[in-house]
């Protein structure tokens, strides 16, 4: 069988230009017998390490390369030269490393590009290949080489000069490249090459371009290089992906040996090249820990970091305990002697030591997150504030001595001061040594759905009618080869339409490949010299510098990885801990408030959970209802159970707490661990506890049964479950069936069991915020809403709990409000800088200029602030919002109809405008001109005001348009959008709302289809009109109307749409559904007036409908079906909401 060596191939990390990934590479490679494979992306590395570890675990040799880009002159030059007949300023150069010095040259040289030398593609130079070739071996690369580009323009000398140099720098590891794709300009190289190789004593080497596996898939290739192009273009004729191939022709995939063999039989010594060069390659990259190096403070008596880590933990174990027993001691001794052993005393140092610079900075540091909170070394140093001692939290969970791994102690910061804690990190250790990391956006089902579907010309509503159906199942799209077996996709198999047959299958092609690059949200390295030593760096003039390999590459290629999460949870603490100091003058040690505190347990309680930390959705709030939690173990365990898979124990759980179920044990054994759950297994680390006290295992291993229950491999279930049997016959003493039946119990619990240091950690932090609520509600508020300036829907929601706290929400202030939200007793004054066009800047000049005393009228106002920050702009938003209502001079249509007088008076009191007259007595005297009067104007009817209030605000918060149709949105609706099911995804539902806008669009067949917009008091969802429908009902579909919905629902998350089915008016919703009414009674407050005015509208010759009644007693509710009848009207709902109150009626509805 003829061998041959791939060395220039392309995976989808060379973004949006090739169309495979590194393990297709390999298996394509694997599946010919080729002895080695080698991968150089344009320019970058990301895909390297992945790569070099798939092709070893194939057993295939991984050649790691890069096509890079030269500089035609310097890398650092800005400008685009004339050369080679075109305006380029680089060239393409393949580079291969050889062993390891060539592997770090070649990172080194990567990153120069990005850091040093990116202008449209990261660029290195000659000079910089002199510097860095040692290691490396060259080839010409492909038309854009520096031996073809000038060649083909005709600049022989160019050329020749080039490959000179690149000989002179590489020598025998430099060759010329070879290509044929059968484009006209391959046959020029091929004649010209081979002689300037024969005349300068340069080898050849054929390749093929390879940007995607197979012959078939040039046209999904050739998508996605268009993947940008606008879809008019397809529509109309002028672009054709399968005619219109960029690259020209479909021979750029990786073909078999045979064929390249063939292809270049008159060229044996460019097929032989490629066998000598893979022979080179000798690389092995190293997976050492590369821990940065922690200095010692000159005042420590400690000599060695692990010295130094226990002087500190000893301190540390000080200040968290009044008395030191021997159980932490011999807790820290033991974590001590891991940690030493396994060699992390530094990384604990670095951690500490940066959350301890963040605490001194102001910044506040969460509690803790996932495992490390099972340390006592790490609460001991105040990485963690959470004693594992008292939750029953094990280090083995966090660092198991019987297996070496890296240690992950992720830390949350409050995301506004996050930054800080990295400038730190950056000038303790170098800005060199310090990087973010680099992420990738894929193509998931819907995104490559839309994207082809847009290079294809398709319709965007006829793809949206397809993505619409693919459902996000826990943050995950569906596969598309899965989604088009869904019963309303899969017609899409069958589809006659070619344009939809080609759309399936480039998207199958394409999907899951990288779109994009960005940095990842939370993730930092820190190396123990320049990062471009160890891994290799991206950078754009755009971006800071961050790795080019993604995070879970950098952990096994042993750098040292943190999470520094920016948690909002946090910054709300530290604004809701400002709010109340400014109000009550007391300063807060949010640490240090009572754990125990009833009225924080009573809120929990009564499920009041609204912006309480992981304990704010509708159905935790209803099992919090239920289980009247009363000791933080509860709330850790809600917060585990909370979950898919153990959400179905909730019930079980409340009712063993509440007594309704016995706690039950196979075995009294295992009551010391699940005690505090109830008998229910919930955490993994009660797993492990299981295992050691039944079996004798030691919690180290403990935690590897755990690992291996967790991966449901059938045969290593067996042999686990032998060990424990044999361990439980002999350590406790029980009988092989019940050990087997005890080991089933656990398996079944392992796979869904949560990790109780994580949950503890985060069910601390919700008890702090659940007890600001609870003590502080109008601050804790305040501070949220701040937090959730721009989401509308999160703003409503906090605005309607205020009201149920007692608080009032305030429209802005020019008096009182600030650029935030603002707390005082029972009030919350709006944050001006929520104000649509009012920037920071007009906040700041407003509360500047009433700092000498409040403003008494519009024409004060605009006299007194600065004109060039608080412009007409601002004055209109200002009025809109009824931000001048408090100064009670005029209304808002009057002042808004004053703003230009306002300006013109104020041009006046601030220009030159004021005059000056002699008194009596000779002195000048300056005249102040006279406010204006108001214009005589009729205020704004209420839904023009609340229109212009919310074009401003975003939202309602003097009124609501929908407040005098109360009772029939309540009744109406079986969904609320204020509180969301998720259960009811996938049925039938009603909803009443009011319409707040409509967007049309043409579906393949060129009918028109609405997507409709619909709002409650809080929350909006989206309501689908298919062209039949949208026939039927488009003559009601007007903004504004207040409408009742039927329609099958789907529920992603707080994303609700309903395909309609029906749209109905108030009226003909009171025709079709209304039984009659149910009314609320209390017999100690009704008049009895009231129940007589009642009893006359009863009974009438047209009264047809049900009259029911939800009596109030002292033991409860009780509902009474009356004798009586009466008409239900909108004339009968506005008397009885008049007397007995809207939250106390409702229509009684068809079910």
């Amino acid at each position: 069988m003829p061998e041959f060596v791939h060395l220039h191939n392309h995976t989808h990390y060379s973004l949006l230009d090739a169309a495979c990934t590194p393990q297709q590479l390999v298996n394509a490679a694997v599946a010919d017998g080729q002895k080695a494979i080698a991968l150089t992306d344009h320019g970058v590395m990301f895909g390297c390490f992945e790569f070099y570890k798939k092709a070893k675990k194939a057993g295939i040799k991984p050649i790691v390369g890069c096509e890079v880009y030269i500089a035609v002159k310097k890398h650092t030059d800005r400008e685009k030269v004339q050369d080679a007949g075109k305006k380029r300023n680089y060239y393409h150069l393949v580079l291969l490393a050889k062993n390891d010095t060539g592997y770090r040259n070649l990172m080194k040289l990567t990153s120069i590009g990005h850091t040093h030398g990116y202008y449209y593609k990261p660029r290195i130079d000659f000079d910089l290949l002199a510097q860095h070739h040692e290691g490396l071996i060259a080839t010409s690369a492909c038309l854009a080489g520096p031996i073809n580009a000038p060649m083909l323009a005709g600049d022989h000398e160019t050329a020749y000069r080039n490959a000179k140099l690149l000989k002179d720098i590489f020598g025998d590891d430099f060759y010329i490249e070879l290509q044929d794709h059968g484009l006209p300009e391959d046959k020029h190289v091929l004649e010209f090459a081979p002689r300037m190789a024969r005349e300068l004593g340069i080898k050849l080497v054929v390749t093929n371009d390879a940007h995607y596996i197979r012959k078939e898939h040039a046209v999904p290739h050739n998508v996605l290089l268009n993947i940008n192009k606008d879809a008019t273009l397809a529509r109309t004729g002028q672009f054709d992906v399968k005619r219109d191939l960029r690259y020209k022709v479909d021979q750029m995939y990786l073909k078999t040996q045979a064929d390249m063999v063939e292809l270049f039989k008159d060229y044996g010594e460019g097929i032989e090249s490629t066998l000598e060069i893979a022979d080179k390659i000798d690389l092995k990259i190293s997976t050492d820990l590369q821990m940065p190096l922690f200095p010692i403070p000159p005042e420590s008596d400690a000599t060695t970091l692990e010295d130094y880590l226990e002087e500190l933990t000893m301190q540390g174990l000080e200040k968290r305990y009044p008395v030191l027993t021997s159980e932490i001691l011999d807790r820290t001794s033991f974590e001590l002697s891991v940690i030493k052993r396994m060699g992390f005393a530094g990384y604990f140092l670095i951690v500490q030591d940066f959350i301890r610079a963040a605490r001194d900075m102001g910044v506040r540091v969460g509690p803790g997150r996932g495992s490390a909170a099972g340390s006592i070394v790490a609460y001991a140093l105040a990485i963690t504030n959470i004693d594992p001692l008292k939750y029953d939290l094990l280090f083995e969970r966090f660092l198991n001595p019987d297996r070496v791994s890296m240690p992950d102690i992720d830390i949350d910061f409050s995301d506004d001061k996050r930054e800080r804690v990295i400038e730190y990190v950056k000038e303790k250790y170098g800005a060199e040594s310090v990087a973010q990391i680099i992420t990738f956006g894929t193509l998931s089902s819907r995104a490559v759905l839309k994207d082809v579907g847009r290079v294809l010309g398709i319709d965007v509503a006829t793809i949206n009618s397809i993505t619409d159906k693919i459902p996000v199942i826990m943050g995950k799209v569906k596969p598309l080869v899965e989604a088009i077996e869904l019963p309303e996709l899969r017609w899409l198999k069958d589809t006659g339409d070619p344009k939809l047959k080609d759309l399936i299958e480039y998207s199958t092609v394409l999907e899951g490949f990288a779109r994009n690059s960005s940095l990842h949200a939370a993730g930092v390295v820190i190396a123990p010299g320049p990062i471009s030593d160890f891994v290799p760096v991206y950078q754009t003039p755009n971006s800071e510098p961050a790795t080019q390999y993604n995070m879970k590459d950098l952990e096994e290629a042993g750098l040292l990885k943190m999470d520094f999460l920016g948690l909002r949870t946090l910054s709300i603490i530290d604004n809701t801990l400002e709010l109340i100091k400014r109000n009550h003058g007391i300063d807060i040690d949010i640490d240090a408030v009572d754990f125990g505190d009833p009225k924080t347990y009573e809120l929990f309680g009564r499920g009041q959970t609204l912006a309480v930390f992981q304990f704010e959705s509708e159905p935790m709030q209803n099992a919090l209802r239920q289980l009247k939690p009363t000791v933080l173990e509860d709330l850790i365990a809600m917060n585990a159970l909370y979950r898919p898979g153990p959400m179905d124990n909730i019930p079980d759980f409340i009712d063993r707490k509440q007594g309704r179920k016995p706690i039950e044990y196979l075995h009294p054994i295992m009551q010391p661990v699940l005690e505090r759950t109830y008998g229910i297994i919930v955490y993994q680390e009660q797993v492990m506890q299981l295992v050691r006290d039944i079996a004798g295992f030691t919690l180290a291993q403990s935690d590897v049964m755990r690992r291996a229950m967790g991966k449901k491999d059938e045969k290593l279930m067996q042999e686990q479950k032998a060990l424990f049997v044999e361990g439980a016959q002999k350590h406790a003493n029980l009988q092989s069936d019940l050990a087997r039946e005890i080991f089933d119990l656990i398996l079944k619990f392992a796979s869904y069991g949560f990790n109780k240091s994580h949950s503890a950690a985060y069910a601390y932090l919700a008890f702090q915020t659940a007890w600001l609520k609870a003590n502080y509600p109008a601050e804790f508020l305040a501070a949220n809403m701040t937090a959730e300036l721009n989401d509308q829907n999160k703003i409503v929601a906090l605005i309607e709990e205020a009201r149920r706290f007692g608080i009032t929400v305030l429209p802005p202030d020019v008096n009182r409000s600030m650029a935030t939200f603002l707390a005082d007793k029972s009030l919350i004054y709006f944050g001006m800088a929520g104000i649509k066009n009012v920037g920071i800047g007009a906040v700041e000049s407003i509360i500047r200029a009433r700092e000498d005393a409040p403003f008494t009228s519009l024409f004060d106002f605009t006299a007194r602030v600065n004109s060039k920050d608080v412009n007409k702009r601002v004055l209109e938003a200002l009025v809109c919002s009824g931000a001048f209502d408090s100064v009670k001079h005029g209304h808002r249509a009057q002042l808004f109809a004053a703003i230009e007088n306002s300006i013109e008076y104020a041009r006046q009191i601030q220009g030159t405008g004021s005059s000056h007259m002699e008194s009596l007595f000779g002195e000048a005297e300056e005249i102040k001109p006279s406010e204006p009067m108001l214009p005589n104007f009729e205020e704004w009817p209420e839904r023009d005001r609340l229109k212009r209030e919310r074009d401003y605000l975003s939202f309602y918060i003097s009124g609501h348009p929908l407040k005098e149709y109360h009772v029939s949105v309540s009744s109406y609706s079986n969904l609320l959008l204020s509180r969301i099911d998720p259960a009811k995804s996938g049925s039938v539902v009603r909803l009443c709302g009011i319409i707040s806008d409509i967007r049309t669009r043409l579906d393949k067949r060129e009918n028109t289809i609405a997507f409709v917009k619909v709002e409650q008091y809080s929350g909006s969802c989206e309501c689908v009109f298919w062209s039949d429908k949208f026939r039927q009902f488009a003559e009601v579909l007007q903004p504004d109307a207040v409408l009742v919905f039927i329609g099958k629902c789907e529920i992603n998350g707080d994303n609700v749409k309903i395909f309609v089915d029906e749209a109905l008016t108030l009226e003909q919703a009171e025709k079709k559904l209304t039984k009659g009414y149910l009314i609320r009674v209390n017999p100690d407050q009704v008049e009895y007036d009231t129940l007589k005015q009642l009893r006359d509208r009863c009974n009438t010759s047209d009264a047809m409908d049900s009259l029911k009644f939800l009596v109030v007693k002292g033991e409860g509710r009780v509902q009474y079906t009356s004798m009586l009848k009466i008409k239900a009207s909108k004339e009968t709902t506005k008397f009885l909401t008049e007397s007995f109150g809207d939250g106390n009626v409702l229509i009684d509805v068809e079910s």
